[in-house]
């Protein structure tokens, strides 16, 4: 009685899935299962996409926004290539410019010649130095740290000067 007066009726029992797949199905998903309803949901999305992209082949358009060249090839029509001696002499300074890099070997500390390696220390002079002469004090490192310290001090913090007051 008590679902007479609410209007709500209660299953009469639970349903199987209409693929027989031998698990239960609800209302919400069709009467079919959650992985049946799962695959049906999942071949849709892929027939939207393949009609999308059937029609755009179709119609000409793209969906890359023209990242893909489309290229023609006309069989029998080969142009002939002609190579400049200005082309190969550039080619070959740029490759001799690779080749004293890789040539300048190891690197060395500037004050003992000692190898680095990775372990490099670079100085505001411009230099590379070992772990024993890194410090400006060790190499006589020309850079003058005084005076950018001062500018940096004089930059970071102007000065303020008040107005004077008038005396009465």
């Amino acid at each position: 009685m008590e679902h007479d007066e609410t209007g709500c009726q209660a299953p009469e029992g639970p349903i199987l899935c209409i693929n027989n797949c031998g698990f239960f199905g609800s209302a919400a998903t069709m009467n079919m299962c959650s992985k049946c309803h799962k695959d049906l949901v999942l071949k849709q999305e892929q027939a939207k996409l393949a009609a999308s992209s059937i029609e755009n082949i179709v119609n000409g358009s793209s969906t890359s926004c023209g990242k893909e060249p489309i290229v023609a090839l006309q069989p029998g029509i080969v142009e002939p290539k002609v190579i400049s001696t200005e082309a190969s002499s550039d080619l070959t300074s740029s490759t001799s410019l690779d080749d004293s890099k890789a040539k300048e070997g190891p690197n060395r500390c500037a004050a003992c010649l000692k190898r680095v390696g990775l372990m490099g220390f670079s100085c505001r002079c411009g230099n590379l130095f070992c772990a024993v002469h890194r410090y400006s004090d060790k190499h006589e490192c020309p850079f003058d740290y005084r005076t950018t310290a001062r500018d940096a001090i004089a930059k970071a913090n102007p000065v303020v000067k008040a107005n004077k007051l008038d005396k009465i």
